[in-house]
C-alpha cells in the first residue's frame, strides 16, 4: 500500500497506541486532519491486518463499538482487559485516564 493511502495511515497510527491506552476513531480522523472521517477510520480497522491493534481503538464514550467485528463474543474486550484496562457493559471504565490523544502524544 502507498503510504498516502487513507487506510494505511488509519494502520501507522494505530500501531503507536501504547498498550494499556485507548483511543477514538474521531480522534484518529481528527490527527489525520480529516476530522469527519470517523467512520471511514471505522471501514478501516474493519479491513485491517492482524497486526494492528485495532481492539484499542472505541467511541467516542470509551464504547466497544467495533466489537462486533472481532472474532469470538468478547474479544475485543479481552485484548483490552488484557492490557489492564477495565471493561464494564462494553465501555472502558475510566475512559478519561487511559485516553491516548495522537495530536497530543505525536508531533503533526
Amino acid at each position: 500500500m502507498k503510504k498516502n493511502n487513507f487506510f494505511q495511515r488509519v494502520y501507522d497510527i494505530c500501531l503507536l497506541i501504547p498498550e494499556g491506552r485507548v483511543t477514538t476513531y474521531g480522534a484518529i480522523a481528527k490527527y489525520l486532519s480529516s476530522p469527519l472521517s470517523s467512520r471511514m477510520v471505522g471501514w478501516a480497522l474493519n479491513k485491517c491486518p492482524e497486526s494492528v491493534p485495532a481492539h484499542r481503538v472505541v467511541n467516542r464514550i470509551g464504547m466497544l463499538s467495533g466489537k462486533i467485528h472481532f472474532t469470538g463474543i468478547n474479544l475485543m474486550q479481552q485484548l483490552l482487559e488484557n492490557e489492564g484496562i477495565s471493561v464494564y457493559d462494553n465501555q472502558v471504565k475510566d475512559f478519561d485516564n487511559v485516553f491516548w490523544d495522537p495530536t497530543k502524544e505525536l508531533c503533526l
